[in-house]
């Protein structure tokens, strides 16, 4: 086995890696959820009138 299919080996290794990580990194960001304004809006303006 020459020097260069070691390198590719390595190289094949490292692209399948960086791929994996690249996918998890994605699956860690939180989910964007639609947010009702409206409605926080109103809570903050039930929690003045009870304080």
């Amino acid at each position: 086995m020459g020097t260069e299919l070691k390198r590719k080996d390595r190289k094949n290794k490292a692209r399948a890696n960086n791929k994996v990580q690249r996918i998890k990194q994605l699956l860690q960001k939180p989910e964007i959820k639609n947010v009702d304004v409206e409605a926080i809006k109103a809570s903050f303006a039930e929690k003045k009138a009870a304080a």
